[in-house]
C-alpha cells in the first residue's frame, strides 16, 4: 500500500506554494486524493463499458428467449440508476461535508453488483432479471460521479480547475476505451471457461468482466480509506482568503452565483451529450444504410474510426489547459466546442450525386430473370468475413423486377444490405459519402470533449467555493437523461423521417445552444473573489458618504445663514 500510495504523490513546485494556502505536505495530500478521484472516474466508466460488446451473447446464453428488446431495457438500466440517483448521492454528500462515505457505499454497491453479475449462472430461474438488477446497481453507483466532480472543485484552486478537470475527462474517455478492450483481451477463455465450482460456476469471457471489475471496485474502496484519501479543500480557503471572511461559510454564502448561467450550462451540457450519444447509436446503423456494409464490416471499420476518435479527442483534453491559457475560456467553449459540432452536425446533411444503395434479398426469380437478360447479378461479399453472401446491392434506378421474397436468417428476418425500403425517405433521399462522414466524425472528436471538459469547468467557477454536490449531480443526471434519450430520437426521427431531419435538426440544436452561449459569454465567468474590489467600493461608499455628509452641512449653513439674514431684514420693518 505504501508503494501504491508513493506512486500517487505529487511533488510541490515553488510557485505552488507562494499563496500560503498549505503547506508541501498538505499539497501533496491533496494531489494525491485529486489522481484517487481520476481513477474513480476511469472506473465508472469502464463498469459501463466493458460489458456492452459481450452483454448480447451472455443474456442469449443465459436466457434465449429474452430477445433484443430486454437487452434495451439491460443497456438503459446503467444510465437510468445514475440519473435517479447522482443529485440524491450529491445532495447526501453536502450535508455530510464529506464524501468518504457516499464514495465507499457506492464502490462497495458497485463491486457487490457487478459481483452478481459475474455470478449469473448461480441463479436457477429469472437471469434476465438479475442481469437487469445488476446493472441498474452499477448505474446507482456511479451516481458517485456527481461528489467527485463536486470535491474536484473544491479540491483545485481557480488556477488548476481547467486542467485538473481536463484529466478527469481524460480519464472518463480511457475507461470508454479501456473497457471493450478488456472485454476482448477476456475472449482467450472462451464461452464455457474454466470452472469455480463445479457445473455451477465458470470464469469464462462473458464473466470475466464481472470479476475485473469486482477486483477494481475493491482497489478503488482501499483507496479511500482514511489512512490514503485525505480530503483537503482548498477553493473556500482560496475565497475566504482574498474575500477577508472568517470563515468557509461565510464566504461561500457572501458570493451569490449567477443561476441562469449556471442553467445555462447544464442545458448546454444536455445538448453536447445528447449530440454525442445520439452520433454514437447511429454510427453502425448509418453506415450500414448509406455504405451498405456488413454488419461484421461496420464493426470492423467503427471498431478502427472510433479508436482514432479516441486518440484524437485524448489529444484535444491535453490541449485544452495551454488553449486556455492563452484563450477565454468562453471562447475555447464556444468557437473550439459547440462551433466544431455544429460543423459536425451541417457535414452529414446529404451532398452526394447519387441515392444511397437500397439491398433486396436476392431470390431465384431475380437471379433467373437476370440471367435471361444476361445480366449478371452483382452478390455481396464481405472482405473481413470471407463469407459470400445471398444479397445484391440495387440502384434506386434499377429497372428490373423487384422481388418479394427473400433469404431468412436464422431468426426468421430477412437480412437487407444498404438503406432498407421499410425507410420511405430510402427512395427520395441523397446518399452521404464516406469523406462526409469521416469529415463530421472528426469534427465531433475534436469538438466533443473541448465542450464537455470547459462547461464543467466554468460551471464549477460559476458556483464558487460553495458546496456543489447537489449541483454537479443535476449536471450528471441531465447527461444520464441525454443518453436515455438518444435510441428514442433515433427511432423516431432518423428512421421515419431520414436524413436531411435528423442532422438538420441537430445542427440547428446545437447552433441555438452555442448563440445563446454566445449571449451570455460575459456572465460566464467565475465569481470574483478579489477583496481588492470590495475595498474599493467601501472606500467609494465612505468617499460618498461624505460627500454626502459636507453637501448636508453646507446646505444647512446656507439655510442658518439665510433665516438669520431674514430675521435681520424683518426688524426694521417691525419697528
Amino acid at each position: 500500500m505504501e508503494r501504491l500510495k508513493n506512486c500517487l504523490l505529487k511533488k510541490p513546485s515553488k510557485n505552488d506554494l507562494d499563496d500560503g494556502l498549505e503547506t508541501a505536505a498538505e499539497y501533496t495530500e491533496r494531489w494525491t486524493s485529486v489522481r484517487i478521484i481520476y481513477y474513480t472516474m476511469f472506473l465508472m466508466s469502464l463498469g459501463f463499458s466493458i460489458i456492452l460488446t459481450g452483454v448480447w451473447p451472455y443474456l442469449d446464453k443465459l436466457d434465449p428467449h429474452a430477445g433484443k428488446e430486454f437487452l434495451g431495457w439491460i443497456v438503459g438500466a446503467n444510465p437510468v440508476g445514475q440519473m435517479i440517483f447522482s443529485p440524491l448521492v450529491g445532495w447526501w454528500g453536502n450535508r455530510l461535508g464529506s464524501i468518504r462515505l457516499p464514495l465507499l457505499c457506492s464502490l462497495a454497491l458497485f463491486s457487490i453488483a457487478s459481483g452478481i453479475y459475474a455470478c449469473l449462472e448461480l441463479f436457477p430461474t429469472d437471469q434476465k432479471y438479475w442481469m437487469l438488477y445488476s446493472r441498474f446497481l452499477i448505474g446507482v453507483s456511479s451516481s458517485s460521479v456527481a461528489v467527485c466532480r463536486s470535491y474536484l472543485s473544491a479540491a483545485t484552486k481557480v488556477k488548476e480547475r481547467t486542467g485538473a478537470v481536463s484529466m478527469v475527462s481524460l480519464a472518463q474517455t480511457l475507461g470508454f476505451i479501456v473497457g471493450p478492450v478488456l472485454q476482448g483481451a477476456v475472449t482467450m477463455f472462451g464461452e464455457d471457461g474454466l470452472p469455480l465450482v463445479k457445473n455451477k460456476l465458470h470464469l469464462n469471457m462473458y464473466t470475466a468482466t464481472g470479476w475485473i471489475n469486482v477486483l477494481m471496485g475493491i482497489l478503488n474502496f482501499c483507496l479511500f480509506l482514511p489512512f490514503v484519501f485525505k480530503e483537503k479543500r482548498i477553493a473556500a480557503l482560496e475565497a475566504m482568503k482574498q474575500q477577508g471572511m472568517q470563515s468557509e461559510k461565510e464566504t461561500w454564502k457572501s458570493m451569490k452565483p449567477d443561476y441562469l448561467s449556471a442553467w445555462t450550462l447544464i442545458s448546454a451540457f444536455f445538448i453536447l451529450v445528447f449530440n454525442f450519444v445520439f452520433l454514437e447509436t447511429l454510427a453502425t446503423p448509418l453506415t450500414m444504410d448509406m455504405f451498405a456494409w456488413t454488419k461484421a464490416e461496420a464493426l470492423y471499420y467503427m471498431a478502427w474510426i472510433m479508436a482514432v476518435g479516441a486518440i484524437l479527442a485524448s489529444a484535444m483534453f491535453l490541449m485544452i489547459d495551454p488553449l486556455c491559457k492563452r484563450f477565454p475560456e468562453q471562447q475555447v467553449l464556444i468557437w473550439g466546442g459547440f462551433f466544431l459540432m455544429v460543423l459536425g452536425r451541417a457535414v452529414y446533411i446529404p451532398m452526394s450525386d447519387t441515392p444511397p444503395k437500397l439491398a433486396l434479398p436476392e431470390n431465384a426469380t431475380l437471379a433467373s430473370l437476370r440471367m435471361e437478360d444476361d445480366v449478371t447479378p452483382y452478390v455481396y461479399g464481405s472482405n473481413f468475413t470471407n463469407v459470400w453472401s445471398n444479397l445484391t446491392r440495387v440502384d434506386f434506378d434499377y429497372s428490373g423486377p423487384i422481388p418479394t421474397a427473400g433469404t431468412e436468417t436464422l431468426d426468421g428476418d430477412i437480412d437487407a444490405l444498404g438503406c432498407p425500403p421499410s425507410q420511405e425517405w430510402c427512395k427520395t433521399t441523397r446518399g452521404m459519402t464516406i469523406s462526409q462522414f469521416l469529415i463530421g466524425y472528426a469534427f465531433t472528436a475534436i469538438g466533443y470533449p473541448i465542450g464537455v471538459t470547459l462547461i464543467t469547468t466554468i460551471f464549477s467557477k460559476v458556483l464558487g467555493p460553495r458546496p456543489q454536490g447537489t449541483w454537479m449531480g443535476i449536471m450528471t443526471g441531465s447527461g444520464c437523461l441525454s443518453r436515455a434519450l438518444g435510441p428514442v430520437f433515433l427511432s423516431t426521427i432518423y428512421t421515419k423521417y431520414g436524413l436531411y431531419w435528423t442532422f438538420g435538426s441537430t445542427a440547428v440544436m446545437m447552433a441555438a445552444t452555442m448563440m445563446w452561449l454566445w449571449q451570455m459569454r460575459e456572465r460566464l465567468v467565475p465569481i470574483p473573489y478579489d477583496a481588492s474590489c470590495r475595498g474599493e467600493e467601501l472606500v467609494s461608499v465612505i468617499t460618498k458618504g461624505d460627500q454626502a455628509s459636507e453637501e448636508k452641512k453646507t446646505t444647512e449653513d446656507g439655510g442658518d445663514q439665510l433665516n438669520g439674514k431674514s430675521k435681520d431684514s424683518s426688524t426694521p420693518g417691525d419697528s
